[in-house]
């Protein structure tokens, strides 16, 4: 039977820094998976997961209704909401896609500078469960159940420095990896391709060009990026 108090001190108590070997370890190893295109490829979906959640999150605070999420085995994702084609709403929508996995990051960066490992991974197990709620295709639901599966194994049955690695390589992940598809979008862009991508959306609803939008979700992927690593580095 399930100790749920023990588990609930577990959940909440402070974990100690981890050696500085681990987090310039963890940061290497995930600046390794952004920049190597095979690599990158693997592990893109992690971020279209963020990406569309950030999507359908947005889209049901504005009180839009979300009618599902698909992800594709290509990296590619789409959310489907309904409600007013124009204002607030749907431009927060669309606008929430790319800077998510950035301010993702971010937050796992402040919760593991605050000792909270444990906390960070269970609250990462609930939002992949929230998100499997609104997943419409088979192979999202594979996605975000091999993904989910991995946080719960290593939440319940990893030791402390398994928890700290995983911790911190997701986070460096979330970070550096939110700042590769801006250039991807803006390069894609400049070539003519990706007519139908967030920034252009947004371009047409707020009449904002799309290369100034791509530069805005740049400077959040960075800003994001310079205080996450403040917050993780060992000072």
């Amino acid at each position: 039977m399930v100790d749920f108090t023990a588990w609930w001190e577990r959940l909440t108590a402070a974990q100690p820094d981890p050696p500085s070997w681990l987090v310039w370890g963890t940061a290497a190893v995930a600046l390794l998976v952004v920049a190597v295109r095979p690599l990158w490829r693997a592990a893109r979906t992690v971020v279209t997961i963020a990406h569309e959640g950030g999507h359908g999150l947005t889209a049901l605070l504005t009180r839009r209704k979300l009618a599902g999420i698909r992800l594709h085995s290509d990296t590619s994702g789409l959310t489907v909401s309904s409600g007013r084609p124009t204002g607030p709403g749907m431009v927060l929508t669309a606008a929430a896609g790319y800077p998510a996995p950035s301010l993702l990051g971010l937050g796992g960066a402040a919760l593991l500078a605050a000792g909270r490992t444990t906390a960070l991974l269970w609250i990462g197990i609930a939002l992949l469960a929230a998100m499997l709620l609104t997943l419409r295709n088979l192979f999202g639901v594979a996605a975000v159940l091999v993904t989910g599966g991995a946080f719960v194994a290593v939440s319940w049955y990893g030791t402390a420095e398994w928890q700290g690695a995983f911790a911190y390589l997701g986070v460096w992940f979330l970070l550096l990896a939110g700042v590769r598809p801006m250039l991807e979008l803006w390069v894609t862009r400049r070539r003519g391709g990706a007519p139908g991508s967030d920034a252009d959306q947004l371009a047409r609803l707020t009449g904002v060009p799309g290369a100034l939008w791509v530069v805005l979700f740049l400077v959040v992927a960075l800003a994001c990026l310079g205080l996450g690593a403040a917050w993780l580095l060992p000072r």
